[in-house]
């Protein structure tokens, strides 16, 4: 059983104000990632609200995912408020992807196949150090494409990078372009692949955040564990929903006010 610090009833009504903020942020920018951020929101909702501690680090190897990372950091109060506000603007502190430096922000990343292997590292440090916390990250079906990516799943399972949780949002897509599993069909399906390298594996929605809580507080805690996170691009917003279109794309201002009358 989970915690009740993890409510999924709060989870649900966090997840829907972060969506409503993104929206808020592309109204004043040309465009950003939308609907990559709406794929992994509850991933990232379930990490800072129901399994990061203070000693844990987070890494967002999909960097066109930030925007929710920020977002969610604003709510938790490590960000302020006029950051996001000012999210890709001329003397702005938050770009469209992770800079290192920021508050809360543990690595600079977006270059795709990177992410992982910098977490393995961080896993492996944070060990020699005995510090006790785990390193999440949070990889792209996309960048699965990438063989930095499956050289580092080969190394955290060989040298027993324990305290490395990584999350896989599985929403379908490669970018802007197309289907995963068109342009490479020998991926799937993904989680036997995980095992065959060593981890320990669980496939999971990934819009349901008690799960993933759940999942990783069941870890077995003896080798890296991967969550296959079953997600939609775009979700929450049905016009927005496994439409590659909105990858990378500014909601024009009937289409903003639909989409926050959703998710009021």
């Amino acid at each position: 059983m989970i915690s009740n610090s993890f409510d999924p009833a709060r989870s649900a009504e966090r997840c829907r104000r972060y969506r409503r903020r993104v929206l808020e942020v592309s109204q004043r920018v040309q465009a950003l990632h939308i609907a990559t951020a709406f794929s992994c929101t509850e991933i990232v909702d379930a990490v800072y609200n129901g399994l990061k501690t203070d000693t844990d680090t987070f890494l967002m190897s999909k960097g066109h995912g930030a925007i929710m990372q920020y977002v969610v950091l604003e709510d938790l109060g490590v960000l302020p408020k006029h950051a996001l506000d000012n999210y890709c603007t001329s003397g702005g502190m938050l770009g469209a992807h992770p800079d290192c430096g920021n508050p809360g922000i543990a690595a600079s990343t977006g270059s795709l196949g990177h992410g992982l292997a910098m977490a393995v590292g961080m896993a492996l440090a944070e060990s020699v150090k005995g510090g006790g916390g785990l390193v999440h990250c949070l990889l792209g079906d996309g960048e699965l494409h990438e063989g930095s990516t499956w050289e580092a799943v080969l190394l955290a399972a060989s040298l027993g990078a324990s305290n490395l949780v990584a999350y896989v949002d599985a929403n379908g897509w490669q970018s802007c372009s197309d289907r995963t599993r068109d342009t490479h069909p020998a991926l799937y399906p993904l989680a036997p692949k995980f095992a065959g390298f060593g981890w320990q594996v669980a496939q999971v929605d990934g819009h349901d955040g008690a799960a993933m809580v759940q999942a990783v507080r069941g870890r077995d805690g003896t080798r890296p564990m991967m969550l296959v996170c079953d997600t939609v691009k775009g979700k929450g917003v049905s016009f927005m929903a496994d439409s590659v279109a909105w990858h990378y794309k500014r909601p024009k201002p009937d289409e903003f006010a639909a989409a926050m009358a959703e998710l009021a």
